[in-house]
């Protein structure tokens, strides 16, 4: 009896021998999967890591390249801007000799024209300027026969700017544009708010996408038209209600020098009379004499150009009254401002010698207001108005 007990746990011992190591050996298995499993991970987020470091070089690279060609982009963008101006400016100096060699062609040109075609030309192009003609007289049958008085109305100190009310519409409204360059305009309710001592607490602030260059602005039927500065000869039209450009147009042949010659931060200058928008500027090729642009104003583009006897020497101003151009000169040092030169682009009799009553000094720029029949003037800092005298045409 004693001898089977002992069988029997001998035989225990035996099984429970054999059951630990069955544990020992499917543990060690289930480590070693577990360490092949963890190195294939690692293996795995190793190459990740390299691929991530290799894009992210690669994307450098990618940034280099791209910064670089925008930078010849924009460079380049000057140049073909640069360009583009200048073939413009060929393109109307070739439409100037096309003009002069038709206008001087005779039967032994080289090129041969069928007399009817031009005679029909020369037709159109007569009762084109009769249509110009009879629009013109039928809405200016007065001019401009002499300057009565003025009245300093404010003085903000600044040597250069403009200020203006809107011909084109009923209010009642003052604009002040301080500076040759600038990009805020500062709106008024009225001529009373505008004299105040701190003016620019009682202004409306309009700021403008892109800054004006010179004195020549107009504010017309709600739009503001300026010369757009950094540039040669682009003109803006600027929507003041809504706050955005309402249109851009390149004047041809303007730019290269000053409108007048004491205003050389001046290159275009914008006029309104009772014809509605103009634009005076001096090119090289008239000699330095005033071009005056006939401009419509809803489409800004040009109707018709004509080239002036005024010259630009000299000259410190000037304003359009009833289709006619006058240009106000000066001494360099500053003195008493005349009216010399008067040029109706449709050939009518002028009066030229106007001086400016009881001044002495230079303005920046001359404005007409052919609703009050005004002239709104800045002379050395001052805000000045001009009141004028006119007689019937003959």
């Amino acid at each position: 009896m004693a001898a089977l007990q002992v069988h029997l746990l001998l035989a225990a011992s035996l099984l429970s021998s054999l059951g630990a190591g069955q544990c020992l050996v499917q543990d060690a298995a289930l480590l070693r999967y577990m360490d092949q499993r963890f190195l294939a991970l690692e293996k795995r987020l190793q190459k990740c890591n390299q691929d991530v470091l290799e894009y992210v070089e690669e994307f450098r690279e990618f940034s280099k390249a791209v910064l670089s060609r925008l930078a010849g982009l924009s460079s380049g963008k000057a140049e073909l801007q640069r360009q583009v101006e200048g073939l413009l400016t060929r393109v109307e100096h070739a439409q100037r000799d096309i003009d002069y060699f038709g206008s001087t062609m005779d039967s032994n040109a080289c090129v041969e024209v069928h007399e009817d075609l031009l005679e029909q030309q020369l037709l159109e192009e007569e009762e084109g300027k009769k249509r110009l003609k009879v629009m013109f007289n039928a809405s200016c049958d007065h001019m401009l026969a002499g300057i009565r008085s003025l009245k300093v109305v404010k003085k903000t100190g600044a040597k250069h700017g403009s200020w203006m009310k809107d011909p084109g519409k009923k209010h009642a409204k003052i604009y002040l544009l301080s500076g040759s360059v600038n990009n805020v305009i500062l709106e008024f309710a009225n001529i009373m708010a505008f004299m105040e001592d701190n003016q620019t607490l009682r202004a409306h602030r309009v700021p403008l996408p892109l800054p004006w260059e010179g004195t020549g602005q107009v504010i017309y039927q709600g739009f503001l038209f300026y010369h757009r500065h950094g540039s040669l000869n682009e003109i803006i039209k600027f929507n003041i209600q809504k706050r955005k450009v309402a249109g851009q147009m390149l004047l041809p042949g303007a730019g290269r020098i000053p409108a007048y010659q004491l205003s050389a931060h001046t290159k275009i200058d914008l006029a309104v009379d009772e014809q509605g928008l103009w634009a005076l500027h001096a090119e090289p090729e008239t000699g330095g004499n005033i071009v005056i642009t006939k401009l419509n104003a809803a489409a800004l583009a040009v109707e018709h150009s004509w080239d002036s006897p005024c010259s630009s020497r000299g000259a410190e101003a000037a304003f359009m009254a009833c289709n006619t151009l006058h240009v106000l000169y000066n001494s360099p040092s500053g003195g008493s401002s005349r009216v010399l030169c008067v040029y109706d682009v449709l050939g009518a009799h002028t009066n030229p010698g106007l001086q400016l009553p009881k001044r002495q000094g230079s303005h920046s720029t001359v404005h007409y207001n052919p609703k009050e029949k005004q002239l709104f003037a800045w002379a050395d800092g001052s805000q000045i108005v001009y009141k004028l005298h006119t007689e019937q045409k003959v």
